[in-house]
Order: C-alpha cells, then structure tokens, then sequence
C-alpha cells in the first residue's frame, strides 16, 4: 500500500505469494520495532520514548490484530521490569492499546496527513490522560481545580520531550518500512 495517497498501487508490483509476502514485512517490521525498543534502554530525554510510534507502526503494520494490540504492552512490560514500574501502569498501557486501535483504523487509509493527526492527537491524549491520572492518584497537588492546573503546568516539560520524540519516532519508523517498501527490500501491499 502507497502510505502517502493510501492507494494500492496494483500493476506496479510483481504478485508475491501471501504467507512470503507477511512473512518479510513482519520480519522488517519487527527488525525496525526492536531498535525502537533498544533506543528506549540508550540515555534520552525523560518521555522522549518510540512507545507511541511503535503502538501506531504495530496497529499499521501487523495483520494480526492481537499482535498489534500486545506488542505495546510486551514492549512496556519488559522495559519497565528493567526501568521499573510505577502506579500508573494500568493507564499507561491502556492508552498504547488505544494508540495500536488507532493504527488499525489507519490501516486501509493510511496517508502523511491521517498519521500526523493521529499522533500528534496521540500525543495530546497521552499527556492529558495521564496526568490527569496523576492529579487524581498521587496527592502531589491539592484536590480541585486549581491542583490539576498545577498538575498539568508542572508536566509540560515532559510533554515536550514526548511530543519531540514523537515527532522523531513516528516519521523514523513509518518512512523507514515506506522507503523499503519503494526500494523493493520489503514487498508493498497487494490488492486482493
């Protein structure tokens, strides 16, 4: 599939049997996850992270659902057992649940447009979500409305680092598989 027009692009591709088909894209796709992963472990910004992007590439790139619905949490749950976990897991990994969703639902229209909204929305969503999360569980800030504006105030450096990285992540895993994908390295899409 043409990710920039979200087109099949038919004739232009030689017909490659499915299971040689699934099975290359997986394996490159997997290749570009586990780097993604790894630099998660390389020092880095706090939340300046691939978790979303990975979320959005599995939800997009896997053609099994459950695949692409776990892979975040796998993902989460072996860095946090190295990094540690925290009392907002519950939260954390439903929104990557929710962000590997909305890949699926990018799947059959997947243009730059459609991914630019989805995770810049992702990245708005997260911080909102969480933090409010962290207002409502913590008892660092005060009851009410003026502890969750405190809340919110007190987060945004770490949103910046999170939108930063996911403004680097995202076009790094997606115009990555796009690049093998034209390069013939990894077999486009077909229709059926």
């Amino acid at each position: 599939m043409n990710w920039l027009t979200g087109q099949f692009p038919g004739s232009l591709y030689p017909k490659i049997p499915e299971t040689i088909m699934t099975q290359s894209r997986n394996i490159v796709a997997v290749v570009l996850l586990t780097l993604a992963v790894v630099s998660r472990f390389l020092p880095h910004l706090p939340n300046f992270t691939p978790i979303l992007a990975i979320s959005l590439f599995g939800g997009v790139y896997f053609t099994n659902r459950w695949v692409a619905l776990l892979l975040p949490l796998g993902i989460m749950l072996v860095s946090d057992a190295v990094i540690g976990f925290h009392s907002l897991v519950p939260v954390v990994y439903g929104m990557f649940i929710l962000f590997a969703i909305a890949g699926r639902q990018l799947r059959e229209n997947l243009t730059i447009g459609r991914l630019a909204i989805t995770g810049l929305g992702g990245s708005f969503s997260f911080f909102i979500v969480t933090n409010f999360f962290v207002w409502l569980t913590s008892g660092m800030y005060p009851a009410g409305f003026s502890g969750l504006v405190e809340c919110y105030v007190a987060a945004i450096p770490f949103f910046q680092n999170s939108l930063l990285g996911d403004l680097v992540y995202i076009p790094a895993l997606f115009g990555s598989f796009y690049l093998m994908e034209r390069s013939g390295v990894v077999p486009a899409e077909q229709a059926a």
